[in-house]
């Protein structure tokens, strides 16, 4: 069990049946009347972002959220197979269960396999990868306004805006989370 007093921020917890994780918390002591807990808080399973106030001393059940490494082998169809590095069992995931940073793995890339009692709702795949460029028109000498940013398709598939001096052919690394293009490889 946790209070809403011990709130932090990625705690995960059980509400109303369904798994949340918290995503912003802050105690208040108004000068007159009873103290309490504004929180933030996500539905892991669905998404979904609530704004609600606890009182501090109410109790929650603590939810166990478990996060395993496991390899992306291939895909068929709707089904993304990953391999468990340690038992080598197939785990087959619906699509729908994949993000939309999921763009950027590549088959035999590590990714972290969200579970809540068995169930998986989530996959993350590594912060920061490094793919290849596959396409993209060349930069001009004297195309140098500030930042200026040409598309590019990677390996995978995905498009996201590089700077003008990359070429095709090229290894870049891109931040997952946001999508952006960070560096090269």
């Amino acid at each position: 069990m946790i209070s809403a007093g011990d709130f932090r921020n990625g705690v995960t917890f059980e509400l109303d049946g369904q798994v949340v994780q918290v995503v912003e918390f802050q105690h208040v002591k108004p000068g007159k009347g009873a103290a309490f807990v504004r929180t933030k808080y996500k539905n892991v399973i669905t998404g979904s972002v609530v704004e609600t106030s606890f009182n501090p001393t109410a109790k929650f059940p603590t939810a166990f959220v478990e996060r395993k490494d496991m390899q992306y082998s291939y895909s068929d169809g709707d089904l993304y197979y990953f391999m468990d590095m340690e038992t080598y069992e197939q785990l087959p995931i619906s699509a729908n269960v994949l993000g939309d940073n999921f763009k950027f793995v590549k088959e035999e890339m590590i990714c972290k396999i969200l579970s809540y009692k068995g169930n998986v709702f989530g996959v993350e795949p590594p912060n920061f990868v490094e793919l290849v460029v596959t396409q993209t028109d060349p930069g001009f000498k004297g195309d140098t306004a500030t930042n200026a940013t040409k598309p590019a398709t990677l390996e995978t598939g995905a498009e996201i805006k590089v700077p003008l001096f990359i070429d095709e052919g090229e290894k870049i690394q891109v931040d997952t989370r946001t999508g952006e293009y960070m560096s090269r490889a």
